[in-house]
């Protein structure tokens, strides 16, 4: 039986682990959290950071495996890139899935390959990024985030010079390198784009893109709430997206992956690739992803990272709704109660909550803090960016 090592055992991987077993394949499983819940469902596990290049590939050799995969994971897609270099297994070259999950290294190599990027520069040292800020070096505002760091935790806006250390140093936290980045903002055109896509042998085969949904009053207003497909942008503006990621792709030699998109257009439809992530995205994305086309994507990753084949994928117009929702919270406390009203309740195709009442629960700051997914069904565009936009007409989480 050919062995798959997966880095990464929480609850939205576990997708990727019953995958791997459905398709035939022993799973060995990577984790740092000895409470995951991925390690029940593998048929091995060890007690290892994902971010620990040496020991994930000690793991990778001793236990002869076939393939490794980064399912969902930012910070363990470098190590999965690093082991099967070094191994001779299916993969894309490190140095571009560095690049890739390095917002910094990012941001230099579109800059110097004529990408549409907004000014952007890379500290260590929280010091000298405010003395650059206090000097003009930017123009406000201006987003800071930690090069390394996933599910937008980190992130934040400064408009004024009151707000540049607490919010450097907010960022720096984050930073598993102790290293942020400082970029002018972006404004943009529409929505913020989101969705997945597939690569094979450096070709972007299938792409799906969907509108990002932001909630205000959060208290880390960057992090998306949810992301509903399809984008509500005419085909041209779609394929000239699709163009400019090829573009990046073809540079990079990347080979057959999946992929996880954040992007912006402005009102000229110049393109802005905040970030090509090398990996599926969070949040069921792949899941929804199914529903609206049929295209399996953690069955394509899964088939990657082996080198199987991949027959049958192409992209194909469709005309339903679907989102993610992330279940959040405006405040730290007790859960009382999640409401849900019956109209949108009959829209739930599928329901992630990962916590009751009586549990502690955290202000939504990051993915990390997601009260769960709910997975929802729609019947037109309309009814599906007002639902999305709005949320607090139909959901309402209580804390005590």
């Amino acid at each position: 039986m050919k062995k798959l090592l997966l880095l990464g055992g929480s609850a939205q991987q576990i997708i990727a682990i019953e995958t791997a077993k459905r398709l035939g394949y022993y799973t060995v499983l990577c984790d740092y959290l000895p409470d995951n819940p991925g390690q029940h469902h593998a048929d091995k596990f060890y007690l290892v950071s994902t971010t620990d290049f040496d020991a994930v590939l000690k793991v990778a050799q001793d236990e002869k495996v076939d393939g490794v995969l980064a399912y969902a994971s930012d910070p363990a897609a470098p190590t999965a890139a690093f082991v099967a270099e070094k191994l001779g297994l299916p993969g894309s070259p490190y140095r571009s899935v560095d690049i890739l999950c390095n917002k910094d290294k990012f941001r230099a190599f579109l800059a110097e390959n004529g990408f549409c990027t907004p000014a952007a520069k890379g500290y260590e040292d929280i010091a000298a990024a405010e003395a650059d800020l206090k000097s003009g070096v930017f123009k406000f505002p201006v987003i800071v985030k930690p090069v390394d760091s996933s599910g937008s935790k980190g992130v934040g806006r400064i408009d004024s010079v009151s707000e540049i250390r607490e919010t450097l140093e907010y960022a720096m936290s984050f930073s598993r390198g102790h290293k942020m980045i400082v970029e002018e903002f972006v404004e943009k055109y529409g929505y913020q784009i989101a969705g997945d896509g597939l690569s094979i042998d450096g070709r972007l085969v299938f792409r799906c893109f969907a509108n990002d949904h932001f909630d205000p009053k959060c208290e880390n207003p960057f992090v998306p709430v949810s992301a509903s497909f399809p984008y509500n942008m005419p085909a041209e503006v779609h394929q000239k997206i699709h163009d400019e990621i090829q573009r990046l792709l073809t540079l990079l030699d990347m080979g057959t992956t999946t992929y996880n998109f954040d992007l912006r257009i402005d009102k000229d439809y110049n393109v802005y690739l905040m970030e090509i992530a090398p990996r599926d995205g969070g949040n069921y994305i792949p899941d929804i992803i199914r529903y609206c086309t049929g295209v399996d994507l953690v069955e394509c990753s899964v088939k990657a990272a082996m080198g199987d084949p991949l027959d049958g994928i192409e992209m194909t117009p469709y005309d339903s709704f679907y989102a993610y929702y992330a279940v959040h919270s405006y405040t730290n406390g007790i859960l009382k109660a999640i409401e849900i009203d019956e109209k949108a309740k009959s829209m739930i195709i599928e329901d992630h909550i990962i916590v009751k009442p009586g549990d502690r629960i955290s202000t939504f700051t990051g993915a990390n803090t997601t009260l769960g997914i709910l997975l929802m069904r729609f019947d037109s565009m309309e009814q599906m960016l007002d639902m999305m936009d709005h949320s607090e007409k139909w959901i309402s989480v209580k804390v005590e």
